[in-house]
């Protein structure tokens, strides 16, 4: 696009949204050259704010009628490059559109717009006695429009489940402009279910304007138990019998020696042992009477495996501790490397033990560390690659060994993706997954709802010419 056409652009685009919520300068926009997935970068032919569902369609028919591509963005806490602007895509900025609307108790349900922080939900139904369920860790800061296109999960889904499980409707728009409806307050299929392949499509199919969420009463009472490990294996073998005894946590999280060195130089430290392998939090909720007894079983169970100590959350402020340690595990990091680079493979529970000792041998073999923070009760891992980003031999090697992380998870019966979604980064990692017919299968879905492809381009599906390939150079 010429900087002619780019200033036309601007213009009509300000008659649509108004010139303040339209940027065009090079400093505004380099903020918006990625998303937490760092090692690409490309700047967007604009940013636009719209306020409304209208603003919205107004926006996106101007740039159907000039072939140009654009995305949705929240926050930017993506960490797959799924807000980065490829193609000088117009980035649609959703952080105006932060209302939450009607609440409806006894259906038990929410209405928000995009730009809702995923924390406010709870929030603001919590004086009522309820909860939105699915907490990513950047739950703080994370909006809704983004879960929607990641299906993110969380801690707690493990018990509750993930975003799908929790929208009952939503309003979109495609890349036409046209508005559709999808799902129904009832919560029951209404024919093909359109809703469910739009969440965790990541911006390809559409753009939420408004969602329909669901919301459960919060437990009468919660149990925290938190066991430290010699031996991190050990605590995966665990995390397999308590599921295998027919347990279901409302969380089971693990961490491991070099995870738990970042978080106890962070701000909020528990006080874990310096020579512990590896912590597991494991929490059960519901009636008084049931979530003793479960939680004698999981002591019982943790004990079989050799575990060093088992401490139980003396009281609620204990208990926010520990999860506000957990859930600042990414940002810690920074304590103790300039950078990290996070995967999102997912494994069957009882492989868990067998998918860490890969991830460390992998990593061993590229020269880097590794700290493996991890949704333990359903197999998702989050290895975190330590490396410093101005050595390039170091760049070339967390990209090499992310890819043989993925490759191991699949080859152990898993997926390349939990709840970070494909976004840039996984795009040459999903010929290892799906066949040429199921990826054509997934581009037919792909352009029944944006025949141009001009939603989110480059993301998701790798072009047709990159089916097959082995990988990453370095991949296995």
């Amino acid at each position: 696009m010429t900087v002619t056409e780019r200033q036309d652009l601007a213009a009509e685009l300000s008659g649509a949204v108004g010139a303040r919520h339209v940027l065009t300068d090079p400093a505004a926009l380099a903020a918006y050259a990625c998303d937490g997935f760092t090692l690409v970068r490309a700047q967007p032919s604009c940013v636009v704010l719209p306020g409304t569902t209208e603003e919205v369609q107004a926006v996106l028919r101007i740039l159907a009628r000039r072939g140009v591509p654009c995305l949705a963005r929240g926050t930017g806490s993506s960490l797959s490059g799924g807000a980065t602007p490829l193609a000088g895509a117009v980035v649609l900025h959703l952080s105006r559109m932060n209302a939450i609307g009607e609440i409806d108790l006894e259906s038990g349900w929410v209405e928000v717009q995009p730009g809702v922080i995923n924390a406010h939900v709870s929030q603001a139904v919590e004086p009522y006695g309820f909860f939105y369920a699915p907490d990513p860790a950047s739950q703080q800061a994370c909006t809704i429009g983004g879960n929607l296109g990641e299906n993110a999960g969380g801690p707690h889904c493990l018990k509750y489940g993930v975003t799908l499980n929790h929208v009952l409707m939503a309003e979109v728009v495609l890349a036409d402009g046209s508005l559709v409806r999808l799902g129904n307050l009832g919560g029951e299929p209404d024919g093909l279910d359109l809703l469910g392949l739009l969440i965790g499509s990541e911006g390809t199919f559409g753009i939420v304007t408004r969602a329909w969420l669901r919301i459960v009463r919060r437990p009468s009472a919660v149990s925290t138990v938190l066991a430290l490990f010699d031996d991190v294996q050990e605590a995966g073998r665990a995390v397999s019998d308590v599921i295998a005894a027919g347990i279901v946590p409302a969380a089971l999280e693990m961490m491991d020696a070099v995870a738990i060195t970042a978080v106890e130089a962070g701000a909020h430290p528990v006080g874990y042992p310096s020579d512990v392998a590896g912590v597991l939090i494991a929490e059960v909720d519901g009636a008084e009477a049931d979530i003793a007894e479960e939680t004698e079983e999981i002591v019982d169970l943790m004990r079989r495996h050799g575990v060093r100590e088992v401490r139980r959350a003396r009281d609620a402020g204990e208990r926010d501790l520990w999860w506000r340690n957990r859930k600042t595990a990414f940002g810690a990091m920074g304590n103790i490397s300039p950078r990290y680079h996070v995967q999102d493979g997912v494994v069957p529970r009882s492989r868990l033990p067998e998918a860490l000792r890969r991830v460390g041998e992998i990593a061993r073999r590229h020269g880097l560390r590794v700290a493996n923070v991890f949704h333990a009760g359903d197999g998702n891992l989050h290895p975190l690659l330590l490396y410093d980003d101005r050595d390039p031999r170091q760049v070339e090697a967390v990209l090499a060994a992310g890819s043989e992380i993925l490759a191991a998870c699949v080859d152990l019966g898993g997926s390349i993706t939990s709840e970070h979604g494909v976004g840039i980064e996984k795009l040459e990692d999903m010929p290892r997954q799906f066949g040429a017919a199921e990826l054509d299968a997934q581009r037919a879905v792909k352009r029944a709802f944006d025949p141009v492809g001009l939603l989110n381009p480059g993301k998701v599906l790798p072009a047709p010419a990159a089916q097959g390939l082995p990988g990453r150079a370095g991949g296995a």
